[in-house]
């Protein structure tokens, strides 16, 4: 039987220690500060980055792995023994990465790596990256993974909320004088993953009702359903996203520890510290 690897990007925020005891390799996705570059998971991480960003009072361009860096992940992961790969990339209606991914699959022997684009973003790809884990470990094989998340996709949800308006402001999504008002009124945005992008979903008055409508899509979203899986996902917000967790057991039946982890950079600069959100897959 073919031994099958899985390769995926640090936009899918699964955290360094559990990729590595799952024997997933992430490929990080370049913070670049002027002409600083800094490479997610291994010199900058959410709180580093936002301490630029307030230090400098401006926001950094992200890059998407090159073809390189995947054809060096590929071939480093196939010298460890492997025969076969599975790349799973973040939303391709999102990021460069999905192509780079491509590009570099084309230098190795034709069927020997896929890539899969989960056409989503943070732990809705990451949760996607660990499905195919546990299929693998089942002696599932690569076509039959590749069908199964394509399948599975679509039952995965994806919401958060920003307690600050500064950060859009910075990055040109939102006008001062707009921001202005909304601060006024104290708004507090909502987001969700929409064809493949981040959006913004809705705005709600307070943090308080900002939270309370995020239980009530995590509720909405899984009215009739059973919950499979649950992950909480924050920008140096671990507390509010625990916070929120304690909100969502009171209204979701699922009883496992969820997976909690940070955003991480290459979404964080988009979004904004404090964001505090959630991941919950359907069945």
């Amino acid at each position: 039987m073919a031994k099958i690897a899985l390769v995926t990007d640090t936009n899918s925020s699964l955290p360094a220690d559990l990729a590595r005891k799952s024997g997933i390799t992430l490929v990080p996705i370049h913070i670049q500060f002027g002409e600083e570059t800094y490479i997610t998971g291994q010199d900058i991480d959410d709180t580093k980055l936002f301490e630029i960003i307030d230090a400098t009072n401006k926001l950094p361009t992200t890059a998407a792995p090159s073809p390189e860096a995947f054809r060096k992940a590929f071939e480093e992961t196939l010298s460890q023994g492997s025969d076969e790969i599975i790349c799973i990339c973040c939303s391709s209606k999102a990021s460069a990465t999905y192509n780079a991914a491509l590009v570099a699959a084309e230098q190795f022997p034709e069927g020997q790596i896929s890539v899969f684009d989960s056409l989503q973003l943070s732990l809705a790809e990451g949760f996607q990256v660990l499905e195919a884990e546990k299929m693998i470990q089942a002696g599932e094989k690569r076509e039959a993974i590749i069908a199964h998340l394509e399948d599975w996709r679509p039952k995965i949800h994806v919401f958060a909320a920003l307690p600050t308006l500064k950060y859009l402001v910075m990055g040109g999504r939102m006008g001062r004088l707009t921001a202005g008002l909304a601060n006024t009124l104290n708004i507090k945005p909502v987001l969700t993953t929409m064809d493949g992008k981040l959006e913004l979903l809705e705005k709600v008055r307070t943090w308080r009702k900002a939270r309370e409508r995020l239980v009530e899509l995590a509720s909405n979203c899984t009215a009739g359903k059973s919950v499979q899986q649950l992950g909480l996902v924050h920008v140096n917000n671990k507390e509010g996203a625990l916070a929120l967790h304690k909100m969502l057991s009171k209204t979701l039946d699922y009883s496992a520890e969820p997976l909690v982890a940070e955003f991480t950079p290459g979404l964080s600069v988009h979004a904004g510290s404090g964001v505090i959100g959630f991941v919950v897959v359907t069945h």
